[in-house]
């Protein structure tokens, strides 16, 4: 009769452990936001985001700066991704808004029209430095 107690209790245990694993979802879906300005930024967020493995989708927006991205959590994570990022030149505010910021190498190698640190290129975008430069 022990045997039989020790042996469903065994069992008992056995399936509650199992239903307590985090299953990793195939099509998860995550978004924050990642700092850039213009097109060539967009490809290049696009494509650091693509190439890790297991992202199947990924688009930023210019307007709002949130990077959406479709991956599967069985071969890659969110840090795997944004460290793919940050090394292309990007800064991220991640998922509990605590931002990362590229090395100044990784953003000094983006192209000068993408430096979005800098204010004068981010109103340039914006074209308030050309209706400035046209007032004079």
């Amino acid at each position: 009769m022990k045997n039989i107690i020790v042996v469903i209790c065994l069992f008992v245990i056995g399936f509650s452990v199992q239903s307590q694993e985090v299953k990793k979802k195939k099509n998860a879906k995550i978004s924050f936001e990642v700092d850039g300005i213009c097109g060539m930024c967009k490809k290049r967020i696009e494509t650091a985001a693509l190439k890790s493995k297991g992202v199947k989708f990924a688009i930023w927006s210019v307007e709002t700066h949130q990077l959406n991205v479709i991956m599967d959590e069985r071969k890659t994570d969110i840090a795997t991704i944004q460290s793919n990022i940050l090394k292309v030149g990007h800064d991220i505010v991640g998922l509990e808004d605590v931002k990362q910021k590229a090395t100044l190498e990784a953003y000094n190698s983006v192209h000068p029209c993408c430096k979005y640190r800098d204010e004068e290129i981010i109103l340039d975008h914006k074209g308030e430095l050309k209706k400035q430069k046209k007032k004079q």
